[in-house]
């Protein structure tokens, strides 16, 4: 890879550094962030009308397109986030967040939607998405326990790694592709749902229904960066500890598009397109957030660049609560494919185990 010139590295510097929220007003920032949150909600509502529209049109399922596609988009935001911490030389933040994110997506959105609704389990895609899912996470956590292990508060992922989750990236996005083309038509868990909830989407063109979700997608983009910046602010100012704050709130702020796209996804009747979202974040939270960051610069594992103080709560702490999502994630998988659905009480380990985690790093950082 080409060396970065200063120039670009100074800018991309100084505008991660930049907090626009900085010593801002409460009211203002509470309107700030109650504005971006209906932004965000009319994001979701027309990213989920476009790609389920652009599913109907082309006869992809929808479980896929929310694999690709939409989880390409909402990932956005980690992946921006996770980059400028890097350029900014807080790798710490942008390892935590991509990992935290996974939890947030795994723990709270899936958990919290498999509790409102019983989701459909589309067993092609849990077969294979669902085990580059696994696979991608587990090879993560390996990977930062032996470096760990060799090289203690000094070890980092470098930019070889970077470049060789970016490469298995591409490989991933193409292997779908093939995977859709595969998928059988007329899977009896979806066909009923889609029969009821397509006529709208075919009113329109597949140009309209294109435009529809880039502008939506936007939206989502811009809206959550909003409400990151004004929530974060206002923790600052409350008194809660910057760790927590990037561990956990930068890491839900950066997962709100997954979250509210799901909400929408459900209230429009497209619960296959959270299904494959949560799928596609996790598996684009380690090989593209993770790989583009440590592309930026190498991520330290067990060092806090902001504290400049050796830190073992990423290793000891996220990534074994990762592991255990995602183990029980496929625990659950297993019995889903089998019944066509997953069960509600599937997400309250998962929703709880969220909620545990958010409180865990909140002690151990005070």
């Amino acid at each position: 890879m080409p060396a970065m010139t200063p120039t670009l590295a100074t800018l991309l510097e100084q505008f991660a550094g930049k907090d626009v929220f900085a010593g801002g007003n409460v009211f203002v920032l509470l309107l700030v962030a109650g504005v971006s949150m209906f932004v965000l909600m009319k994001g979701a509502d027309w990213l989920v009308e476009g790609a389920a529209g652009i599913a109907s049109r082309l006869g992809m399922p929808k479980v896929i397109i929310g694999a690709t596609i939409v989880s390409l988009g909402t990932t956005a935001p980690e992946a921006a986030v996770s980059v400028l911490a890097a350029f900014a030389g807080n790798a710490g933040l942008a390892l935590g967040n991509g990992v935290g994110s996974i939890i947030a997506d795994t723990g709270l959105i899936f958990g919290l939607g498999c509790i409102l609704v019983a989701l459909p389990a589309d067993r092609f895609v849990l077969t294979r998405q669902g085990w580059v899912q696994f696979g991608s996470a587990l090879m993560l956590a390996l990977l930062c326990w032996v470096l760990f292990a060799m090289y203690g508060s000094e070890s980092a992922i470098g930019r070889p790694i970077g470049v060789l989750f970016l490469l298995l990236l591409v490989g991933y996005m193409a292997i779908s592709v093939r995977w859709a083309k595969q998928h059988p038509d007329g899977d009896p868990n979806l066909a009923e749902m889609d029969e009821d909830n397509g006529e709208k989407e075919k009113d329109k063109s597949l140009l309209m229904l294109f435009g529809i979700g880039v502008v939506g997608l936007v939206l989502v983009i811009a809206a959550g960066d909003g409400m990151v910046g004004s929530f974060g602010e206002l923790a600052r100012q409350w008194g809660v500890p910057d760790v927590v704050i990037a561990g956990t709130i930068v890491a839900f702020g950066t997962s709100l598009p997954e979250l509210v796209v799901g909400i929408q996804a459900l209230r429009k009747g497209h619960a296959e397109l959270l299904v494959g979202n949560v799928i596609g974040a996790d598996i684009l939270n380690v090989l593209f957030v993770v790989g583009a960051a440590a592309v930026a610069a190498p991520l330290a594992i067990a060092y806090d660049s902001a504290t400049e103080q050796a830190t073992t709560q990423f290793v000891y702490v996220a990534l074994p609560t990762m592991m255990a999502m995602l183990i029980y994630f496929r625990l659950c998988i297993f019995k889903a494919a089998k019944d066509g659905h997953f069960s509600k009480w599937m997400g309250w380990p998962l929703l709880l185990g969220y909620i545990a985690f958010s409180v865990l790093s909140y002690v151990l950082a005070v």
